[in-house]
């Protein structure tokens, strides 16, 4: 599948897939960096729309300093459960130190990247408190910068206890770089595709970074497909067909929610000279909906 760079002054607005050959014609113009005006559907070409109800979310709404939710959020800590940094060789220890993850008293959390005496950051999981099988998830988010800053909002199944990674399906979000300002990435991980071969797409801005603003990162779920939103763009499907023929669709249990800034591994590579600390990615909300009908 192709990757997509849109230009800010651009206006492509997609809520769901226009018929197939409407589709693919669209995608070709963007790849291209063809422009294109508000798109208005004809009666043929309706967009499917869906109606969401809210279940859950989080405003991040406290004084500064304090935790996230105990009701809602669990801390990993350390360097991974074998010391290996996560299975990634990351850097950091994650901590629950408020220097690391707390809220900022203006309706946002803050998870910072930190080297004062070695790396440390955060990892805050919704297991066992907030898990939904299908709907949307989104979160506002503005990312920080740097070479080897690897922050993101991702999904696990809840079964990892008793199906362990790659059996229990990882839904990627948003990834990003902190080498690359202009691009995230959003994945899917499961038996037959994972590690360093899942099914995976990036979108950008020619004109424009996810360091200089808050973006809704959000995918919608159900039990054909997992569509990838930035904002209302659609830019990626993933559907039972794009599984591997040696793979195994894995997306039909609850999963849970992350957020994490890493430092340093194998996706980003070492911080450098030009990374900064400390440096946090800013979440504005959370929220999960479920389909209205």
């Amino acid at each position: 599948m192709p990757n997509y760079i849109r230009k800010r002054e651009a206006s492509i607005i997609f809520k769901n897939p226009f018929s197939g050959q409407m589709k693919l014609f669209l995608k070709g113009l963007l790849f291209l960096g063809i422009l294109l005006p508000i798109w208005s559907c004809s009666d043929d070409d309706e967009v499917e729309e869906r109606s969401w109800s809210l279940v859950w979310e989080d405003e991040f709404e406290g004084p500064a300093g304090q935790s996230p939710d105990a009701n809602s959020w669990n801390f990993d800590l350390g360097r991974g459960p074998n010391g290996d940094g996560w299975g990634n060789r990351e850097l950091q220890t994650y901590t629950d130190n408020p220097e690391n993850v707390s809220l900022d008293g203006q309706g946002n959390l803050n998870i910072t990247a930190s080297n004062a005496g070695g790396f440390t950051s955060a990892r805050i999981t919704t297991k066992g408190k907030v898990e939904q099988k299908y709907g949307r998830f989104e979160a506002r988010i503005k990312l920080p910068y740097g070479p080897g800053l690897w922050p993101a909002f991702w999904m696990l199944g809840s079964n990892i206890d008793t199906a362990p990674w790659p059996q229990c399906g990882e839904i990627d979000i948003m990834e990003f770089k902190g080498q690359e300002p202009n691009i995230i990435h959003g994945s899917m991980h499961g038996p037959g595709y994972f590690k360093d071969e899942p099914i995976t797409k990036t979108f950008g801005f020619a004109d424009d970074r996810f360091d200089f603003n808050f973006y809704v990162f959000a995918i919608e779920w159900d039990e054909n497909s997992v569509d990838y939103y930035v904002d209302d763009i659609l830019y990626q499907r993933i559907s039972r067909d794009d599984i591997p023929q040696e793979g195994e669709w894995v997306f039909d249990e609850p999963f849970y929610i992350l957020l994490n800034v890493a430092i340093g591994g194998s996706f980003v590579g070492f911080p450098s000279s030009q990374t900064e600390f400390p440096q946090s990615m800013v979440v504005d909300y959370v929220r999960i909906y479920r389909a209205a009908n």
